[in-house]
């Protein structure tokens, strides 16, 4: 158990080092708890196992330029998790009987991420490159982020986007080049309506089912009444839908394929894409 103890935290130490910038022994004091003493011993006993992987500086230790993983996957969703959850659920996962899918994985750089953190932590804005479907030129951004959103498929950061003078989550794969941190932000998330709108969204089974299978439906998500309530954000109501695979512009031809409607339409669609 200790082994696996300092196995994790070596883990965080290279995960902290290279998503965040730097790592320090208050890292580790404040995820696992452990003395100061214990997490020098920690940095000191990495250093000497990698000692071509960190440098010190002011702010504890740095990636060399030569940086090389010897725990962490460079996936972005591996910090992220973390982030998300305070957590080194990858690295627990492997000692459960369980398997979660894996999706590809989206590139994102690190030194992005760096400056996304450091936004969202300072309350700052940033300057970037940012690329879209619509637009696949580098298109330079002014962007105030707020908060990380795994939307399921993939992962959005949320802020607000000085181009488009409102609130956006933009793709962490789409970003480019370096991004600059600049002057504190005046428009953090306490200002985003959509993100601070409490939203009900009510499902239910498809009607064109048979009640055995309507049944079968109420059963899975615990329905009360019929129905399935869910609080979430206004900002993640299009996400919520999505990923529960209902579709508020048709019904689509069978039935099985719906599974569920959503009941409160008029409500929930001036916040959805498009609506």
């Amino acid at each position: 158990m200790a082994k696996e103890s300092l196995t994790e935290r070596l883990l965080f130490i290279e995960l902290i080092a290279w998503w965040e910038g730097s790592v320090s022994n208050k890292h580790l004091v404040r995820q696992f708890e452990i003395s100061r003493q214990q997490a020098y011993q920690d940095i000191k006993k990495y250093q000497a196992s990698y000692p071509d992987n960190l440098e010190r500086n002011n702010n504890g230790f740095t990636p060399t330029s030569v940086f090389t993983p010897h725990f962490i996957s460079l996936d972005v969703n591996q910090y992220l998790e973390w982030f998300s959850h305070g957590d080194l659920t990858p690295v627990r996962r492997e000692h459960r009987q369980i398997s979660i899918l894996s999706l590809p994985p989206r590139n994102v750089a690190a030194t992005v991420m760096r400056a996304l953190v450091q936004g969202i932590r300072e309350k700052k804005r940033i300057e970037v490159d940012y690329v879209s479907l619509s637009n696949p030129e580098n298109d330079g951004r002014i962007f105030h982020p707020h908060t990380f959103v795994n939307s399921g498929l993939r992962w959005h950061v949320r802020g607000y986007c000085e181009k488009s003078r409102d609130y956006r989550d933009l793709v962490l794969s789409r970003f480019r080049g370096e991004a600059e941190v600049l002057d504190e932000s005046q428009n953090g998330f306490e200002d985003d309506m959509p993100w601070q709108t409490e939203l009900t969204l009510i499902l239910q089974p498809d009607p064109r089912l048979s009640a055995d299978k309507q049944a079968v439906l109420a059963n899975d998500y615990q329905m009360e009444n019929g129905q399935l309530i869910i609080h979430t954000r206004a900002a993640l109501a299009n996400y919520m839908l999505r990923e529960l695979q209902v579709n508020t512009k048709m019904l689509d031809g069978t039935p099985e394929a719906q599974q569920l409607v959503l009941v409160n339409l008029d409500d929930v669609k001036p916040w959805l894409f498009g609506g």
